[in-house]
């Protein structure tokens, strides 16, 4: 598994594989006008990559490909980045249905996790996953994300208001990081 900045060259790629993840994604992604594929063309995926490399240029997101046997296979983003003295981010991340299951996305985002609390100097890592969202809920549970609260009618996803679970890793909440914690057994 490899962790990379967005290039510009896997514009193709991305949109392939968004296309054909098409069933497995939408229940997740936000409500869009446009219909998928032209929300998943490489015309997209350039504009979208454009838009995410100014914002990391100001650090507020971390926008990463995961690559699975050097295959694109997934995405994971560290966004809204808040200094001072939230110094806090939210996290985000997908995965192509054939990668899923194999502990890929688990290492990738235990390893975006000790990024964000090393050499970004974040204190606390909040991401929001919808309740029917099971595989997520395991994923960050086993990393040892806490479950905060419920955040009612919280995104237009899928067409309609979804509620949320609000989960959050502290900085300390892993002494050893989060990829210890993955190596350990809790990314299978």
């Amino acid at each position: 598994m490899e962790l990379h900045p967005l290039r510009r060259r896997d514009a193709v790629e991305w949109s392939r594989l968004r296309t054909a993840n098409e069933d497995w994604l939408r229940p997740w992604e936000p409500t869009a006008a446009q219909p998928w594929a032209a929300r998943h063309d490489p015309a997209a995926y350039r504009a979208m990559r454009r838009a995410l490399a100014r914002r990391a240029r100001t650090g507020v997101t971390v926008p990463l490909a995961i690559r699975v046997e050097g295959r694109l296979a997934g995405q994971v983003t560290v966004d809204n980045v808040v200094r001072g003295a939230l110094r806090s981010g939210w996290l985000g991340y997908w995965i192509d249905r054939g990668a899923a299951g194999r502990g890929m996305a688990s290492l990738a985002v235990a390893l975006v996790c000790d990024h964000a609390f090393g050499e970004m100097g974040l204190h606390r890592l909040q991401a929001d996953i919808r309740p029917e969202n099971q595989p997520s809920r395991r994923l960050v549970e086993r990393l040892g994300f806490v479950q905060e609260g419920v955040l009612r009618r919280y995104l237009d996803i899928d067409g309609e208001w979804r509620d949320h679970l609000a989960y959050a890793l502290l900085d300390d909440d892993l002494p050893r990081g989060a990829l210890a914690r993955w190596q350990d057994g809790a990314g299978l």
